[in-house]
């Protein structure tokens, strides 16, 4: 089982600011990309905002909120996927769409990558078919709002791995989540 030390999460709207900053928050790199610099300056200052809360609400010190916008990157280049431990996208429902981000990424991330994706309507087996690493493909549904939701759905497709599940498992548990795996 690897783990997982840096994520790349694909798109910064709702879900994917929220990714990044649950992984931000529990000390683990996580690199915002999106098709443009806008929505994900949109995406940081929706984070940091969120940040902000917490700490008016004392449920984060202000160090601990500057240290977590500092472990957020963003990037507009798939390239920034090329050194992270797993990719999760979390673009708009459409299969088309994530059928081209996922070979982009795909073909991008390291080997030994897992892939995830935050969908909860489209079939993880056809979305893993479209990469070359089924068997380190999973769904990962993170609800919304991320930062506040504990529960995280870790969805097999026909070919993922016992090692990709308990990876995505831990990975879960260190963002402070409740994972439980469901049937595709």
């Amino acid at each position: 089982m690897s783990t997982i030390r840096n994520v790349g999460v694909i798109g910064a709207g709702t879900m994917g600011n929220g990714i990044a900053q649950a992984c931000a928050v529990a000390c683990i790199d996580a690199v915002m990309i999106d098709v443009a610099e806008a929505p994900l300056a949109k995406g940081v200052a929706s984070i940091a905002g969120s940040l902000e809360r917490l700490v008016k609400k004392d449920k984060l010190s202000a160090a601990d909120r500057d240290a977590a916008l500092a472990r957020i990157g963003t990037a507009t280049d798939y390239a920034a996927l090329g050194r992270v431990d797993l990719v999760i996208e979390a673009a708009t429902e459409n299969p088309s769409i994530k059928f081209e981000i996922l070979r982009r990424a795909d073909g991008i991330a390291r080997p030994d990558a897992i892939l995830a994706t935050n969908t909860s309507s489209i079939s993880i087996t056809q979305l893993a078919a479209v990469t070359k690493r089924p068997d380190r493909f999973l769904g990962m549904h993170f609800f919304n709002p991320v930062p506040m939701m504990a529960l995280v759905e870790l969805i097999r497709g026909l070919q993922t791995s016992d090692d990709t599940v308990a990876a995505a498992d831990a990975f879960a548990r260190v963002l402070g989540k409740t994972p439980i795996t469901v049937k595709n």
